[in-house]
């Protein structure tokens, strides 16, 4: 029984950091990706002492070539002037620095091949973050579109409104300004229906009484009663 409960204590554990995992998985990206450009950037560093490293030693191996040269000229000469004492002595002095040499050209081929590899792994990874950069740019806008369609394929958190709650407040507000205005035309015509003045106009387009407000035939007809009488429009 000891056994299950761990058991059910462990994978409720785990699937709640695969939870947590999910929901924060860009920030845990951007954080990874901070974490590799971080590791590049030493190794850059540490490509670029290795390079200026091998460039001294090389300073180095050049200026051993012309010592070695410099005192075989040397030793000849002594040589040649029946001093061997010094001749053995340059001789010595020659075989020291040869050996230097050598040293040395083993030292930078091994060094030459150990940056060339530091190269390829720092492009590789210049590579690698440039995709992930383009990637990281992908998913952020995807997960923007897919924060925007929430409340469609999952809940949203109940303090954060979606599209689809700003569309059915829209709608709602559409159907309370429609009812609102049906309401006010009906009051209006309700008003007007039960209005005296409305009813005496009513009666007098039927033809009982004399009409309460004029209307542009009856002041056709007056006009022409005037133009016919020899009247000016605006006498009397």
């Amino acid at each position: 029984m000891l056994k299950t409960l761990i058991t059910i204590v462990r994978s409720r554990a785990f699937a709640a950091g695969e939870e947590v995992a999910d929901r924060n998985a860009l920030l845990i990206l951007d954080q990874q990706m901070r974490d590799g450009t971080g590791a590049l950037d030493r190794a850059k560093k540490a490509l670029a002492v290795a390079i200026a490293q091998d460039g001294q030693e090389a300073q180095r191996l050049d200026a051993t070539r012309t010592r070695i040269a410099d005192l075989e000229t040397r030793a000849v000469a002594a040589l040649e002037a029946g001093r061997e004492d010094l001749a053995a002595e340059a001789a010595e002095a020659i075989a020291t620095l040869e050996a230097e040499r050598d040293a040395s050209t083993t030292a930078r081929a091994i060094f030459g091949a150990e940056i060339a590899k530091l190269r390829g792994h720092v492009l590789q990874q210049q590579m690698r973050l440039s995709q992930l950069e383009r990637g990281r740019r992908i998913a952020r806008a995807a997960e923007a579109v897919r924060v925007a369609r929430r409340g469609r394929l999952e809940d949203a958190p109940i303090f954060e409104g979606t599209l689809a709650d700003a569309e059915a407040t829209l709608a709602r507000l559409r159907e309370q300004q429609v009812e609102a205005d049906a309401a006010e035309a009906a009051f209006d015509a309700l008003d007007a229906a039960t209005c005296p003045v409305a009813v005496a106009e009513k009666l007098g387009v039927e033809g009982f009484g004399p009409r309460v407000k004029p209307n542009a035939a009856d002041v056709l007809a007056r006009l022409r009663e005037r133009a016919a009488a020899g009247r000016s429009p605006t006498g009397a």
